[in-house]
């Protein structure tokens, strides 16, 4: 009987494939939540479990629809919530009446940031099933810079990982640019390891 492969106990990945090396903590101001889809907490390539570890404050939910926990989360006072997502309606079901956070007008230590790792269209449906998230203010990233996920392929050139998209948020509300450029320098060395770990056979293509 084949026996399965130890696995590590931070990352939860196997001992050859771990990703701690590229873990850089960093406290932040901003609170932030990450709504994993549960078939993103099963991607080798993904970078939600990453950007859980390298930010020690935050907290990483599992799940298609919103628990218990995870409402009890978002909700809680004294921080107001805001979803990192776009301006995108189509095709969630969501009324015309989207709010936009305006970064000018909340202190960082007031904000929680949720975070939806997933596909596109699996955020998509996440967002479809909970009211609650379909009420939060939006945060829409000003600026996209080019994305250096190259491990998994994008439909559209604008669109980034979980992990770059949190970062340049955290930026644009105001988080430190030296500690966030460490941040995404890290990941620079996570996605190399997933191109060498594709090469060997590790991963999927």
């Amino acid at each position: 009987m084949r026996q399965p492969r130890p696995v590590c106990a931070t990352c939860s990945r196997a001992h050859s494939t771990c990703i701690c090396r590229w873990v850089r903590p960093l406290s932040t101001a901003i609170e932030v939540v990450i709504l994993q889809h549960p078939l993103e907490a099963r991607e080798a390539k993904g970078s939600g479990r990453l950007l859980h570890l390298s930010l020690p404050g935050s907290a990483l939910l599992v799940g298609e629809s919103l628990t218990a926990a995870a409402i009890e989360r978002i909700t809680k006072p004294p921080r107001q919530s805001i979803l990192l997502y776009p301006g995108t309606r189509e095709p969630t079901g969501v009324a015309d009446d989207i709010c936009f956070f305006s970064e000018k007008v909340i202190a960082r230590t007031d904000l929680r940031l949720i975070v939806l790792d997933a596909t596109w269209r699996k955020s998509r449906k996440m967002l479809h099933l909970n009211p609650l998230l379909q009420s939060l203010p939006r945060l829409a990233l000003h600026q996209r810079p080019p994305s250096r996920y190259t491990i998994r392929k994008a439909h559209q050139a604008h669109q980034l990982s979980t992990f770059e998209a949190t970062c340049q948020a955290l930026l644009q509300l105001g988080e430190s640019p030296v500690d966030l450029r460490a941040l995404l320098a890290a990941f620079d060395g996570f996605v190399a390891q997933q191109h060498a770990q594709q090469n060997l056979g590790r991963l999927p293509a």
